[in-house]
């Protein structure tokens, strides 16, 4: 009989890169085990949307049957946290009552985890319990206190990336023995071959430019470039700029642009189901981030042969190009750092370009969703 893995990861957006983290981890269980069986948690009506999908090797869901998920408040932080807490409230006895009926061999826990520690905590279950690090920690006094009471019930911290698991060893939270880097599950390489090849776009794109993508909010930190690119196109006037993603800045993107008169030169195109043929058909991908560990769509855009600028931000960019190896960094919310990295690498030869890129995409080679199961399945042996 198989062992089963059950995946808790309640999240408030669909765009979030945990969802696809979770669905892909759950995937790659399902496509090359023979000896697990992945089952992922709809808590809230969240997974709704997938459940009917034609996914290969989808996994099986268990509903809690309380489908609030599109009526809980997201934007802003009070908003947001107090979703945490309705489904903190509202999946407290779901939650139990599934752990001691069905006794899954192993929980992994994802975003919103406060709850499966608090019951961990002060229930006793036969199931192992394994923590999921999304994005850099943020830990703040409550948080060191309760997760260093919690983990003697962890029996593994799964980090993204090597930065975030040594932040972790050095705050004493888990015993070292338990923290590893556990690399997302970002690529599918068999349908991303198939999605690199669309050759439907946006109307208002044009191959050969520049792309950025990402949840439109303060992390992702687009409003900086726009301010940089209106100088970069002093220099260029032929580039060109699009922006993937939706988000609660959207509006103010919008009149950003419009007041520094670049309508004609910065696009936003929205959330695009198939990024790869938008990253395969742009000349440079840019992360304009604050923060990442280290970035979904910086290994995406690794992963399509597309050169590389990246925000030397807090954690995970530096480590993933290598520290400039396979792409350019420049400082952090810095515009003339910016500014000067494109204008540099506009002007390389192919040659130099061409080296960056196969290292990059030789490190993307680690997020795929076979070398995620080989490693998840060796960390669940142990």
């Amino acid at each position: 009989m198989k062992k089963k893995i059950f995946y808790w990861g309640p999240f408030l957006s669909k765009n979030v890169a945990t969802v696809k983290a979770i669905l892909n981890s759950a995937i790659s269980i399902n496509r090359y085990s023979k000896n697990y069986e992945p089952i992922i948690i709809n808590a809230t009506g969240e997974w709704n949307h997938l459940k009917s999908q034609k996914i290969d090797n989808i996994p099986k869901f268990i509903d809690f049957k309380m489908n609030f998920f599109e009526s809980l408040p997201r934007s802003g932080f009070l908003k947001s946290r107090l979703s945490y807490i309705l489904i903190f409230l509202k999946c407290f006895f779901p939650l139990k009552k599934l752990i001691k009926e069905e006794k899954p061999d192993f929980l992994i826990i994802h975003l919103i985890v406060s709850l499966p520690l608090f019951l961990f905590l002060f229930f006793e279950f036969k199931t192992k319990l394994y923590l999921r690090i999304s994005g850099k920690p943020k830990l703040n006094f409550f948080r060191f206190i309760f997760w260093k009471l919690s983990s003697r019930k962890i029996s593994k911290v799964f980090c993204p990336t090597q930065e975030t698991k040594n932040i972790l060893m050095k705050k004493k939270i888990f015993n070292e023995s338990k923290i590893v880097v556990l690399h997302d599950p970002i690529l599918n390489v068999k349908k991303i071959a198939f999605l690199k090849k669309e050759k439907k776009f946006d109307k208002k794109f044009n191959n050969n430019n520049l792309i950025l993508a990402g949840r439109l909010t303060k992390q992702k930190n687009f409003s900086f470039f726009i301010e940089a690119f209106e100088e970069v196109i002093k220099k260029n006037f032929k580039l060109k700029a699009y922006i993937l993603g939706e988000g609660e800045e959207k509006e103010k993107l919008l009149n950003l642009i419009k007041d520094r008169k670049l309508t004609e030169k910065i696009f936003l195109l929205g959330y695009k189901n198939n990024i790869f043929k938008y990253l395969t058909n742009s000349k440079f991908f840019i992360l304009s981030s604050l923060w990442e560990d280290p970035g979904f769509v910086l290994i995406e855009a690794a992963s399509c042969n597309t050169s590389i600028l990246s925000s030397d931000c807090e954690s995970g960019p530096r480590e993933f190009l290598g520290d400039g190896n396979g792409g350019y960094l420049f400082k952090s919310n810095d515009k003339k750092s910016l500014i000067n990295a494109l204008m540099n690498t506009v002007s390389k030869n192919d040659e130099e370009l061409n080296k960056k890129k196969l290292f990059s995409k030789l490190q993307s080679k680690k997020y795929t969703i076979f070398r995620h199961y080989l490693n998840l399945e060796r960390y669940l042996n142990n």
